[in-house]
């Protein structure tokens, strides 16, 4: 018998060839959307990593609790916080607005809140979407280590070592203080004020709590540059004075 008399395997009907080609496609469909699964998640947790490290280490979002410090800043506002404003040599100047860790100073230390509590504040915190801490706090820098700060002058004016402030920030309306106080800052503390006077739980409210209501410069966390967020309130925040 030759090769050409040898019989032929019958014909595989169409409709069961097409029914076993499809039987593989699923698995195929599945691998692909497994593989694009795993390249967005690997992306998304990339993000997430390069945010929270950009956030603990550099530019920080900070959301704006009270109304403290209207008119500069609003409630909800979202503040972009310098991390590296005072390190390699900066120094914190009268005027600056910072954002600061109060625990010791402003309220009672927390307790430690837990690895899961602490992972979602510091992600919530990284975005702007809450504030990291309860303990965080913005104000105004009005009197750095070795200051005298007084209030007031005969015009009603806060005096430093003398001179009095021009305070052009403060909320309209708002006197520069009701309360009077004559305090020498202790070295590497700071004397704080909100801008918006009649409205803020600030130094003068810690005049006689432990540091005299002075904030130790350790517990800065950064200088507030610029409102990011809302878009119609875009502003600097770099100030002049001091």
């Amino acid at each position: 018998m030759t090769d050409s008399d040898a019989a032929e395997p019958p014909a595989e009907p169409a409709a069961e060839r097409s029914e076993r080609d499809q039987s593989s496609d699923p698995p195929r469909a599945r691998r692909r959307w497994s593989r694009s699964m795993r390249f967005w998640l690997c992306v998304l947790l990339a993000t997430v990593v390069v945010t929270s490290l950009v956030s603990r280490f550099v530019i920080q979002p900070f959301v704006i609790p009270s109304g403290s410090m209207e008119g500069t800043l609003r409630v909800g506002d979202r503040v972009f916080v310098n991390k590296l404003a005072y390190e390699f040599g900066g120094e914190i100047r009268r005027g600056d607005i910072i954002v600061f860790d109060g625990s010791g100073s402003f309220v009672a230390e927390e307790p430690d809140p837990g690895f899961i509590e602490g992972l979602v504040r510091t992600a919530a915190g990284a975005v702007g979407l809450a504030r990291s801490s309860d303990s965080d706090f913005v104000k105004r820098v009005i009197g750095i280590g070795g200051d005298r700060v007084i209030c007031c002058d005969d015009e009603g004016r806060i005096q430093v070592n003398g001179e009095p402030l021009d305070e052009p920030y403060l909320y309209p309306g708002d006197k520069p203080s009701n309360v009077r106080f004559d305090v020498r800052v202790p070295e590497g503390r700071l004397w704080v004020m909100g801008d918006h006077r009649s409205d803020s739980a600030d130094s003068r409210e810690y005049l006689g709590a432990p540091g005299g209501g002075t904030v130790p410069e350790n517990k800065v966390i950064g200088r507030a540059e610029w409102v990011g967020w809302p878009i119609g309130h875009w502003t600097s925040l770099r100030s002049d004075h001091g």
